[in-house]
């Protein structure tokens, strides 16, 4: 008896030890902030796109696609990670864009190899 009394605490904590690093185990790569601000109005009209996400990515595998008033697409210039940062990825635009509402749809690779996608608005007004 004595013997499965001190092997309880090894017990619940490898329990505990498995759970905790079970979460890691199936995390994915989910936006977690965005320039300009999903839903917001971005006076100036932004330059580039800031995505920032809750793990590294693989950029090879990670981008966006914008588009724009009437459906049009807006051209992109290379995506990059922030080289001090692989969590945020920036998206140059390659033009002006004029006043209206854009729609942002985004794919992502995280670094241990899950794949997420989403979308968001915001409007663009000098």
């Amino acid at each position: 008896m004595a013997h499965s009394s001190s092997s309880l605490p090894l017990v619940v904590l490898s329990s505990l030890a498995a759970v905790f690093f079970a979460g890691d185990a199936f995390a994915h790569a989910e936006l977690v902030s965005e320039t300009p601000a999903a839903k917001s109005m971005a006076m100036p009209a932004p330059t580039e796109l800031k995505l920032k996400f809750s793990e590294g990515l693989e950029l090879k595998f990670t981008g966006v696609k914008v588009v724009g008033p009437k459906q049009a697409a807006i051209e992109t210039g290379p995506a990059t990670l922030d080289p001090n940062d692989n969590t945020m990825l920036i998206v140059p635009l390659k033009s002006t864009l004029p006043d209206g509402k854009y729609t942002v749809d985004w794919h992502a690779l995280s670094t241990d190899g899950h794949k997420t996608k989403g979308s968001y608005w915001f409007e663009s007004m000098h």
